[in-house]
């Protein structure tokens, strides 16, 4: 059975498909994930009880996703000196502005890396947890900048497309 490497926390079942190009984009990587639902407010007691697990387990990185007043995962990160990455997710009227200031504003002490509002900070909380992970390990670093490769690689063949458009 392969280790959990990556636990990631939604306050919500409706953030999963927010958080859903974190699971995917870990995936591709070969990095081993798991997701699972724990409100810090609707049921702090889940929360830490998921985190001591998960530290048993040996789970390296956590990524919470978190709605309006996104205190998961400053929660998180007060309960474990292992890195948590916060992805606000833009289920409120404020349309995730409550969340990222909620995620990003955390005390000394208490550090939450913090990607942007809803799905492309889901998918960047997976490149970023395979990035903190790829630090002690040759393989998965070889795979990112694959990945990355890829990445520009769309970018030349959209812009070869656009230069055929143009000049028809």
């Amino acid at each position: 059975m392969t280790r959990t490497q990556v636990l990631i926390l939604i306050g919500s079942d409706s953030d999963a498909p927010t958080m859903q190009g974190a699971v995917d984009v870990l995936g591709e990587l070969g990095v081993s994930c798991e997701m699972d639902v724990a409100s810090a407010h609707r049921s702090p007691d889940r929360v830490e009880r998921l985190i001591r697990d998960a530290e048993e387990r040996g789970v390296q990185v956590f990524i919470a996703g978190a709605g309006a007043a996104a205190h998961l995962a400053g929660v998180i990160a007060s309960r474990t000196v292992r890195p948590v990455i916060g992805v606000p997710i833009d289920s409120s009227p404020l349309q995730g502005l409550d969340a990222l200031l909620s995620t990003v504003q955390m005390p000394p002490g208490v550090p939450v890396a913090t990607v942007s509002i809803g799905t492309m900070g889901g998918t960047n909380a997976g490149v970023l947890a395979a990035e903190i992970l790829a630090i002690a390990d040759a393989g998965l670093a070889e795979r990112l900048k694959g990945y990355k490769r890829k990445l520009a690689d769309k970018i030349e063949d959209a812009s070869a497309r656009l230069k055929v458009d143009v000049s028809r």
